[in-house]
């Protein structure tokens, strides 16, 4: 989170506007140049720093799309919702949020579908349900993932690092949903005093 705090400070501060398919284009190279690479002790450093330039570029990529006066609102708001979720998961009974992960994956499949079909409908109803319906998705990956995580280290699977990956996508998707939705709320608001 530090690092990708650095890439939107980085964003902030020089205005890159320029970055945008250049930063999601590198946080995709680096993210298969990431799971490509073996899990191992001799290759952690290595890991590490392709660990924190896919969090640098994803986070300059979003501030690309999302820089405006709402973005503290939208972090600190991301940051209470990641943190409940994830709290909760840790104390629930162990693997009690698991079978999420069909439903979850479900619902990811039709907001997709219905994204799809709503390029030719155009209708703002359905993008804003899919926005909410979305936010509910996210909190329960958070969940899910929290729990598999510990499930998957019980059972021997070290990897921390791609662990990190699964969160921080979690927040990012949080994050970059609820920016939407502030985003469009205050848009609406602007309309009713005109």
């Amino acid at each position: 989170m530090f690092v990708a705090a650095a890439g939107a400070y980085v964003h902030v501060v020089t205005h890159f506007i320029q970055a945008g398919l250049l930063s999601a284009l590198g946080s995709l190279g680096l993210m298969v140049w990431l799971m490509a690479t073996p899990h191992s002790h001799e290759t952690e450093q290595k890991r590490l720093g392709l660990l924190a330039g896919f969090a640098f570029l994803t986070a300059l990529n979003l501030m690309v799309l999302f820089f405006n006066s709402i973005l503290p609102t939208a972090f600190m708001g991301t940051a209470m919702i990641f943190t409940c979720f994830t709290l909760s998961a840790l104390y629930a009974r162990r693997r009690s949020y698991l079978f999420l992960g069909g439903i979850l994956m479900s619902a990811m499949s039709l907001m997709l579908l219905s994204s799809l079909g709503n390029l030719f409908f155009g209708s703002i109803w359905l993008f804003q349900a899919n926005l909410y319906v979305g936010l509910v998705v996210m909190c329960g990956f958070v969940l899910f993932d929290t729990q598999l995580i510990i499930e998957k280290a019980e059972n021997g699977d070290k990897d921390y690092i791609w662990h990190c990956i699964d969160l921080f996508l979690d927040f990012v998707t949080l994050f970059r949903k609820l920016m939407m939705i502030l985003a469009m709320n205050e848009k609406d608001k602007k309309k009713e005093k005109k």
